[in-house]
């Protein structure tokens, strides 16, 4: 447990007796009887050379309340080593009786609710046999000699007990607050790890819906047109043409992936229109590469319902599952038709990739032909979910893959 000092307040009750303890001192050294006048400066001085060394050694300001005390050394030796001159003091000068209060205090301080209240008491009876042995006999009423130790005895004792319960209540709310703190800032950590963590997978299916799918379809392009240089140079030149383009594509998604802008399809348009130029821009990249080893692609988008705007990031999301989708058909699927459907509803909007490409078994998750790359589909199915949606998946070896996702157009799912 984390121990906190004491409070300033409580040092500076302490470290106050100091000064009341030496003014006390010298008063009975003043109103000590004549001709004993040595002899209690004597006293004086070793109970006040006890005290300093006490509480040099002690240094009970500096202790927490809650630090167990009343070890026989030094504690409980620095308080029964006071009591022995400041009894010799009492005896000598009445007016010693007035150490009495700030020694109790000091006692409780020194040794705890517990030894410090038998030192209390030792130091009471102390007070009150001295009134009764020695100034009873001068004529004035015992009551006064007895009732004015017991009274300061309580006083002192439920004043230090007081403050102690205030200064561990205090404690008590402290490690409370410290603790909040400290489960606020693990909170603050994981939200930050958090948001690192959706920043990272946003990035990458970003990357690969764009970035990725550009260098591969330039990457095809180039290796076609490589064959046909020196046979067919034209039909090299528009391959290498449609490489370029692609590349320039691919750089401006790069800029926009960076500055974290709306994607390039998207500016100045709408998301039918953007499909429309995915999809041709599919097509074409596709369709025309070798024919023995692909077959011509055809792509074709249609709507169903009132088609109106939806929130940047839900339009963002359904351009990039359509591009991912439409590169997953042309890359793997060997299909000869492609057909995305955008589906207006009054609180969702869908969007269907469906193609008639050889499919895989989707008991095995993926076939061998994406193997290598399996990012895809649960790219789709990480941003549907992000954004409040479901991912259905169709799929059968030589019949075709149908990809569904619906997504809310509310404020809710629009926004998140």
């Amino acid at each position: 447990m984390t121990r906190h000092p004491r409070p300033s307040a409580t040092r500076g009750l302490i470290q106050g007796l100091d000064a009341l303890i030496a003014a006390l001192l010298v008063v009975a050294v003043v109103q000590s009887p004549p001709g004993s006048g040595g002899l209690v400066v004597l006293v004086a001085v070793v109970f006040g050379a006890l005290y300093v060394w006490g509480r040099t050694v002690v240094r009970v300001h500096e202790r927490s309340v809650d630090t167990p005390r009343g070890r026989w050394w030094p504690d409980a030796a620095w308080i029964a080593a006071l009591l022995v001159p400041w009894a010799v003091l009492l005896w000598l000068s009445p007016a010693a009786l007035w150490l009495a209060f700030p020694l109790m205090l000091v006692q409780m301080h020194v040794l705890g609710p517990h030894r410090g209240v038998v030192a209390v008491a030792v130091t009471t009876v102390l007070a009150i046999g001295e009134g009764l042995v020695v100034q009873a006999d001068e004529g004035s009423p015992w009551t006064g000699f007895v009732l004015g130790p017991m009274l300061g005895a309580a006083v002192a004792v439920g004043v230090v007990l007081g403050i102690e319960a205030f200064v561990r209540e205090s404690q008590t709310r402290q490690r409370t607050v410290d603790e909040l703190t400290q489960v606020r800032q693990h909170l603050a950590q994981a939200e930050r790890e958090r948001a690192v963590s959706d920043e990272r997978a946003r990035l990458a299916r970003d990357i690969h819906d764009t970035l990725a799918q550009s260098l591969s379809a330039i990457e095809l392009l180039l290796r076609t047109a490589d064959d046909a240089v020196g046979t067919d140079d034209l039909r090299a030149r528009t391959l290498i043409g449609q490489a370029r383009g692609a590349a320039r594509d691919g750089l401006a998604e790069a800029r926009r992936v960076v500055q974290d802008l709306t994607p390039g399809d998207l500016e100045a348009t709408t998301l039918v229109a953007a499909l429309h130029r995915v999809a041709d821009r599919t097509a074409t990249t596709y369709n025309d590469t070798d024919a023995g080893r692909r077959r011509p692609l055809t792509v074709s988008v249609k709507t169903s319902g009132a088609t109106r705007p939806l929130p940047v990031p839900l339009e963002t999301a359904l351009l990039r599952i359509a591009q991912s989708a439409l590169a997953n058909v042309a890359e793997h699927a060997g299909a000869a038709r492609a057909q995305v459907t955008l589906t207006f509803d009054d609180d969702t909007v869908t969007l269907d990739v469906v193609d008639d490409g050889t499919g895989f078994d989707p008991a095995r998750g993926r076939d061998d032909r994406t193997s290598r790359r399996g990012f895809g589909l649960p790219a789709i199915r990480s941003r549907s979910h992000d954004l409040g949606g479901s991912f259905a998946l169709e799929t059968s070896r030589d019949g075709g893959t149908a990809v569904a996702v619906t997504l809310p157009t509310g404020e809710t799912g629009g926004a998140r």
